[in-house]
């Protein structure tokens, strides 16, 4: 007869609980676990001894607690009843492992943000894992789900079971709106002067915009991008009768994440563009603002007819591109990407990516140094001699991508030492993370002065004319920010004020008509990503209606070509 022995195994425990207290509970976990910043954003300035602040923190508390409540129970009549705690499990998770990265650099979790967030690759994605954000979600992810997988919800159902879910939200949307009123004045003050704070409140900020990035990627999905520049074609200057045209190459570098502040040659104290600072004739653009503080804004919007000036981000992706204009005007284009992609700038035109052309000694971890830009940079210039095309070639670095920048250069240029070599920037002091940073920036520079080496290499036969810009700019620990995506409005110039620079080879200014001394001292006043568009129809001699030549950055320092 079989038996047992020892012990019996202890039963495993759980507690009963009913759906709407699940819901309170978990709701005022998140006001105090995951609103630390929306709360020290609200009341900063407030004096704790007053007791007024002290109400207003209740309040704002009461209705964090309420509008989560409102959100769970909104989801929860809309999904059946198996799928209540998995969702929660994942709203737990992604509410932990938000709240850190909001914490550590400082970031808004508004569409834009979020949008570039869900278009970062694997690659990039990996670099942001690191053992505090483990140790955050043992905490603050892993112990409530313990407790969430130990409970039994007892479910009601029927007729019942629907009035108390609504009696609930009934209640919560009522405890929210009393307490607003009682508070609103100063809320309405606060959210009026700070609107970013919208996008501390969590869960609430992430849920809201990526209902807002999906609902605009349908309306773009449901129709093609509107054409632009239908009228584009060749100007006097290309289409002269008589004229001989030499072979016109244009190479256009876009930038990651360098700011103008640590720039060598707009002044910054340690010297992080030696290469170019040696290369005669450079055109350094000093005030330069970007369009957005986050590629998937800026990418777009630097692409743009009108970009920040008037900012329209559904008609700036709903539309073509200056490249789709170009090529319209018969400039042979096209796009190699060393990042995430053109995110539509070159949608339907020549694309190919740097870890397909698996350039040797270069790639590792999924990721590409930007040497990789250059492959086929010197057959292409040998193509082009004796021709008389003009092309375009759009170079996308990985730049100082970050937060792991101490991997976007070769050993070589480590010249800053010591730099912080760790995905997790909480693991090395502030000296170490501009350390790496600026090393990612001597490797930039090496990059780009090795573009001109080869365009000078073929000046004889072909005319050639370098264009860099960097897509925005990035935080290094001022004001506890750190890395990019503060919204436009808010954003310290850091993460606005970029590096731009332009290089013309010996026989394009007399090609292009422009007088390079001019475009020096054109280059010491401000200027923008707007500005691209239509300085890059002016240097490709595109004739259309869409040319602003208050806009084009060679307009005042373009002659007509004699005998045109």
């Amino acid at each position: 007869m079989p038996f047992r022995t020892g012990a019996p195994a202890p039963a495993r425990q759980t507690f009963d609980i009913t759906l709407e207290p699940l819901l309170a509970l978990t709701s005022l976990f998140w006001a105090f676990s995951a609103n630390q910043l929306f709360l020290r954003g609200a009341l900063e300035g407030r004096s704790f001894a007053d007791w007024q602040t002290w109400g207003f923190a209740l309040a704002l508390l009461v209705m964090l607690t309420a509008l989560h409540y409102l959100l769970l129970a909104l989801l929860t009549l809309l999904m059946p009843r198996r799928l209540l705690r998995p969702l929660l499990s994942l709203l737990i998770v992604a509410t932990a492992a938000t709240t850190y990265f909001m914490q550590t650099f400082g970031v808004y979790l508004d569409p834009t943000m979020l949008g570039n967030a869900l278009h970062t690759d694997v690659a990039e994605a990996r670099e942001l894992l690191s053992w505090s954000l483990l140790a955050y979600l043992l905490v603050y992810a892993a112990l409530p789900l313990v407790l969430l997988w130990r409970v039994r919800v007892q479910h009601r159902t029927g007729l019942r079971a629907l009035g108390l879910r609504l009696l609930g939200a009934g209640l919560a949307l009522a405890l929210l709106l009393g307490t607003l009123v009682l508070v609103f004045q100063p809320f309405a003050s606060l959210m009026r002067n700070h609107r970013e704070l919208r996008y501390q409140a969590t869960p609430a900020n992430y849920v809201w915009s990526l209902g807002a990035v999906t609902a605009a990627q349908a309306r773009g999905a449901a129709q093609p991008r509107q054409a632009i520049g239908l009228d584009a074609q060749p100007g006097s200057r290309t289409a002269a009768p008589g004229r001989v045209q030499r072979p016109l190459v244009v190479v256009l570098v876009v930038g990651e994440t360098a700011r103008a502040a640590n720039w060598g040659l707009n002044g910054y104290a340690r010297q992080t563009t030696p290469e170019l600072a040696r290369v005669p004739g450079l055109i350094s653009f000093t005030q330069v603002d970007s369009c957005g503080t986050n590629t998937e804004v800026s990418l777009p919007c630097m692409f743009a007819p009108v970009g920040r000036r008037d900012f329209d981000e559904e008609r700036i992706r709903g539309s073509e591109s200056l490249l789709h204009v170009l090529a319209r005007a018969g400039v042979a284009v096209q796009w190699r990407d060393n990042q995430s992609g053109c995110k539509g700038v070159c949608e339907g035109l020549p694309y190919e990516e740097v870890a397909s052309l698996n350039p040797a000694g270069l790639c590792s971890a999924g990721h590409c140094l930007d040497e990789g830009l250059l492959i086929g940079l010197d057959e292409r210039l040998a193509r082009a001699a004796g021709q008389q095309g003009r092309q375009l070639l759009v170079l996308h670095q990985l730049g100082n991508h970050g937060p792991a920048y101490f991997r976007r250069y070769p050993p070589a240029f480590a010249q800053f030492k010591p730099a912080c070599e760790n995905d997790d920037l909480q693991r090395c002091s502030r000296a170490e993370i501009v350390n790496a940073y600026d090393n990612a920036l001597l490797y930039t520079d090496h990059v780009l002065a090795g573009i001109v080496h080869k365009l000078q290499a073929a000046a004889a036969d072909v005319d050639s004319l370098l264009l860099y810009v960097s897509d925005h700019g990035e935080s290094l620990g001022e004001n506890n920010l750190w890395l990019h995506g503060v919204p436009y409005p808010i954003a310290p110039d850091v993460q606005k004020r970029v590096p731009m620079l332009m290089w013309l080879s010996s026989g394009a200014p007399q090609a292009l008509a422009l007088d390079a001394g001019c475009l020096q001292r054109r280059a010491a006043q401000p200027a923008s990503h707007d500005h691209l568009f239509h300085t890059l129809l002016g240097l490709f001699d595109v004739r259309t209606a869409l040319h602003e030549p208050a806009w084009d950055l060679g307009a005042g320092c373009r002659a007509p070509i004699p005998g045109t």
